[in-house]
Protein backbone atom coordinates (compact mmCIF):
# COMPACT_ATOMS: atom_id res chain seq x y z
CA UNK A 1 0.00 0.00 0.00
CA UNK A 2 1.25 3.47 -0.91
CA UNK A 3 2.37 5.54 2.08
CA UNK A 4 1.00 8.96 2.91
CA UNK A 5 3.30 11.85 2.01
CA UNK A 6 3.87 14.00 5.11
CA UNK A 7 3.34 17.74 4.82
CA UNK A 8 3.87 20.62 7.22
CA UNK A 9 0.47 19.76 8.66
CA UNK A 10 0.92 16.01 9.15
CA UNK A 11 4.66 15.56 9.68
CA UNK A 12 5.62 14.38 13.18
CA UNK A 13 8.04 16.97 14.55
CA UNK A 14 8.59 15.85 18.14
CA UNK A 15 10.55 12.54 18.25
CA UNK A 16 10.27 11.91 14.50
CA UNK A 17 11.90 8.47 14.91
CA UNK A 18 8.52 7.30 16.24
CA UNK A 19 6.68 8.48 13.13
CA UNK A 20 5.05 6.19 10.59
CA UNK A 21 3.37 7.26 7.36
CA UNK A 22 2.63 3.86 5.80
CA UNK A 23 -0.99 2.83 5.45
CA UNK A 24 -0.37 -0.60 7.01
CA UNK A 25 0.62 0.94 10.35
CA UNK A 26 -1.99 3.70 10.30
CA UNK A 27 -4.86 1.46 9.24
CA UNK A 28 -3.77 -1.20 11.74
CA UNK A 29 -4.23 1.36 14.52
CA UNK A 30 -7.62 2.46 13.18
CA UNK A 31 -8.84 -1.12 12.91
CA UNK A 32 -7.73 -1.98 16.45
CA UNK A 33 -9.71 0.78 18.17
CA UNK A 34 -13.39 1.64 18.51
CA UNK A 35 -13.49 5.30 19.55
CA UNK A 36 -11.91 8.32 17.87
CA UNK A 37 -11.78 12.01 18.78
CA UNK A 38 -12.78 14.55 16.14
CA UNK A 39 -11.44 18.09 16.37
CA UNK A 40 -13.36 20.91 14.67
CA UNK A 41 -14.31 24.58 15.11
CA UNK A 42 -17.78 26.16 15.47
CA UNK A 43 -17.94 29.96 15.58
CA UNK A 44 -14.21 30.19 16.33
CA UNK A 45 -14.58 27.88 19.33
CA UNK A 46 -12.63 24.59 19.09
CA UNK A 47 -14.30 21.33 20.11
CA UNK A 48 -13.08 17.74 20.37
CA UNK A 49 -15.81 15.09 20.33
CA UNK A 50 -15.33 11.38 21.04
CA UNK A 51 -17.38 9.04 18.88
CA UNK A 52 -17.44 5.46 17.63
CA UNK A 53 -16.18 5.02 14.07
CA UNK A 54 -15.27 2.47 11.44
CA UNK A 55 -12.96 2.38 8.42
CA UNK A 56 -13.69 1.31 4.86
CA UNK A 57 -10.69 1.52 2.57
CA UNK A 58 -9.23 5.03 2.58
CA UNK A 59 -12.20 6.54 4.43
CA UNK A 60 -13.53 6.60 7.98
CA UNK A 61 -17.18 6.92 8.98
CA UNK A 62 -19.17 7.86 12.06
CA UNK A 63 -22.84 8.49 12.77
CA UNK A 64 -25.30 10.04 15.22
CA UNK A 65 -28.56 11.90 15.58
CA UNK A 66 -29.55 14.12 12.67
CA UNK A 67 -30.07 16.85 15.30
CA UNK A 68 -26.52 16.58 16.62
CA UNK A 69 -24.82 19.97 16.71
CA UNK A 70 -21.49 18.41 15.82
CA UNK A 71 -22.83 16.47 12.84
CA UNK A 72 -24.84 19.43 11.58
CA UNK A 73 -21.73 21.62 11.70
CA UNK A 74 -19.63 19.01 9.91
CA UNK A 75 -22.15 18.71 7.09
CA UNK A 76 -20.73 22.06 5.92
CA UNK A 77 -17.47 20.23 5.22
CA UNK A 78 -14.98 22.18 7.34
CA UNK A 79 -11.43 20.81 7.67
CA UNK A 80 -11.20 18.46 10.65
CA UNK A 81 -8.61 16.41 12.50
CA UNK A 82 -9.48 12.88 13.63
CA UNK A 83 -7.30 11.04 16.15
CA UNK A 84 -7.14 7.55 17.62
CA UNK A 85 -4.91 6.43 20.50
CA UNK A 86 -4.30 2.96 21.93
CA UNK A 87 -2.51 2.61 25.27
CA UNK A 88 -0.27 -0.48 25.33
CA UNK A 89 1.75 -0.17 28.55
CA UNK A 90 2.79 2.01 31.45
CA UNK A 91 6.52 2.67 31.18
CA UNK A 92 7.90 2.70 34.74
CA UNK A 93 11.26 4.44 34.89
CA UNK A 94 13.67 4.99 37.77
CA UNK A 95 13.01 8.72 37.75
CA UNK A 96 9.87 10.78 37.34
CA UNK A 97 11.42 12.61 34.41
CA UNK A 98 11.69 9.44 32.28
CA UNK A 99 8.24 8.02 33.03
CA UNK A 100 6.21 7.39 29.88
CA UNK A 101 3.63 5.14 28.22
CA UNK A 102 3.80 2.83 25.24
CA UNK A 103 1.13 3.76 22.73
CA UNK A 104 -0.01 3.69 19.13
CA UNK A 105 -1.66 6.83 17.78
CA UNK A 106 -2.95 7.98 14.41
CA UNK A 107 -3.84 11.49 13.29
CA UNK A 108 -5.94 11.97 10.15
CA UNK A 109 -6.85 15.08 8.18
CA UNK A 110 -9.64 15.69 5.70
CA UNK A 111 -13.08 17.17 5.12
CA UNK A 112 -16.24 15.28 6.16
CA UNK A 113 -19.10 14.55 3.81
CA UNK A 114 -22.67 13.40 4.40
CA UNK A 115 -23.86 10.02 3.14
CA UNK A 116 -27.12 11.05 1.50
CA UNK A 117 -28.58 8.04 -0.35
CA UNK A 118 -30.74 5.85 1.90
CA UNK A 119 -29.45 2.50 0.63
CA UNK A 120 -25.84 3.59 1.05
CA UNK A 121 -26.57 4.94 4.52
CA UNK A 122 -28.13 1.61 5.49
CA UNK A 123 -25.11 -0.25 4.13
CA UNK A 124 -22.82 1.98 6.21
CA UNK A 125 -24.86 1.25 9.33
CA UNK A 126 -24.56 -2.46 8.62
CA UNK A 127 -20.79 -2.05 8.30
CA UNK A 128 -20.73 -0.28 11.67
CA UNK A 129 -22.67 -3.04 13.44
CA UNK A 130 -20.55 -5.75 11.83
CA UNK A 131 -17.41 -3.87 12.84
CA UNK A 132 -18.45 -4.03 16.50
CA UNK A 133 -20.11 -7.44 16.48
CA UNK A 134 -19.45 -9.63 13.42
CA UNK A 135 -22.50 -11.59 12.27
CA UNK A 136 -24.96 -9.59 14.38
CA UNK A 137 -26.72 -7.62 11.63
CA UNK A 138 -28.57 -10.50 10.00
CA UNK A 139 -30.35 -11.36 13.27
CA UNK A 140 -31.54 -7.85 14.14
CA UNK A 141 -34.91 -6.20 13.58
CA UNK A 142 -34.69 -4.23 10.31
CA UNK A 143 -34.02 -0.51 10.61
CA UNK A 144 -37.19 1.52 10.07
CA UNK A 145 -37.49 4.36 7.59
CA UNK A 146 -37.92 6.84 10.45
CA UNK A 147 -34.82 5.53 12.25
CA UNK A 148 -32.79 5.90 9.09
CA UNK A 149 -34.10 9.43 8.57
CA UNK A 150 -33.19 10.37 12.15
CA UNK A 151 -29.61 9.19 11.67
CA UNK A 152 -26.80 11.13 10.01
CA UNK A 153 -23.81 9.23 8.63
CA UNK A 154 -20.66 11.18 7.86
CA UNK A 155 -17.52 10.01 6.13
CA UNK A 156 -14.07 11.45 5.58
CA UNK A 157 -11.65 10.51 2.86
CA UNK A 158 -8.21 10.46 4.46
CA UNK A 159 -6.24 13.21 2.73
CA UNK A 160 -3.23 13.10 5.05
CA UNK A 161 -2.28 10.89 7.98
CA UNK A 162 0.54 10.04 10.30
CA UNK A 163 1.09 7.61 13.14
CA UNK A 164 3.28 7.87 16.20
CA UNK A 165 4.28 4.77 18.14
CA UNK A 166 6.33 4.19 21.28
CA UNK A 167 7.51 0.70 22.19
CA UNK A 168 10.11 -0.79 24.49
CA UNK A 169 11.31 -0.36 28.08
CA UNK A 170 12.08 2.87 29.95
CA UNK A 171 15.19 4.77 28.97
CA UNK A 172 16.85 5.91 32.18
CA UNK A 173 20.01 7.92 32.76
CA UNK A 174 23.00 5.57 32.81
CA UNK A 175 23.85 6.08 36.53
CA UNK A 176 20.24 5.34 37.55
CA UNK A 177 20.49 1.70 36.47
CA UNK A 178 22.64 1.06 39.55
CA UNK A 179 19.89 2.26 41.88
CA UNK A 180 17.78 -0.37 43.72
CA UNK A 181 14.60 0.88 42.00
CA UNK A 182 12.40 -1.32 39.84
CA UNK A 183 12.01 -0.35 36.20
CA UNK A 184 10.01 -1.95 33.41
CA UNK A 185 6.62 -2.16 31.76
CA UNK A 186 3.08 -2.69 33.04
CA UNK A 187 1.12 -3.98 30.01
CA UNK A 188 -2.35 -2.52 29.35
CA UNK A 189 -4.80 -4.62 27.34
CA UNK A 190 -8.40 -4.16 26.19
CA UNK A 191 -10.41 -7.30 26.93
CA UNK A 192 -14.06 -8.12 26.19
CA UNK A 193 -15.86 -9.94 28.97
CA UNK A 194 -18.71 -12.43 28.88
CA UNK A 195 -22.11 -11.10 27.69
CA UNK A 196 -24.49 -9.91 30.45
CA UNK A 197 -28.25 -10.22 29.78
CA UNK A 198 -30.30 -7.02 30.05
CA UNK A 199 -33.00 -8.77 32.08
CA UNK A 200 -35.70 -8.48 29.42
CA UNK A 201 -34.93 -11.35 27.06
CA UNK A 202 -37.84 -12.92 25.21
CA UNK A 203 -38.12 -16.73 25.29
CA UNK A 204 -35.80 -18.36 22.79
CA UNK A 205 -33.41 -15.41 22.61
CA UNK A 206 -30.42 -17.64 23.31
CA UNK A 207 -26.96 -16.41 24.20
CA UNK A 208 -24.69 -14.52 21.79
CA UNK A 209 -21.20 -15.84 21.11
CA UNK A 210 -18.32 -14.24 22.93
CA UNK A 211 -16.44 -11.74 20.78
CA UNK A 212 -12.63 -11.75 20.74
CA UNK A 213 -10.62 -8.64 19.95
Amino acid sequence: MRAFSPTARSRVKRLPKRAHYDRETIYGILDAAFVCHIGYVIDRQPYVTPTAYWREGDAVYWHGSSKSRMLTALERRPPICLTVTILDALVVARSGFHKSVNYRSAMLYGKPYKVEEAAEKLAKMQAFVERLYPGRWRGLRPVSRQELKATTVLGMHIEEASAKVRTGPPVDDAPDYALPIWGGLVPVRQVLGDPVDDGRLAPGSGRPPRVAL
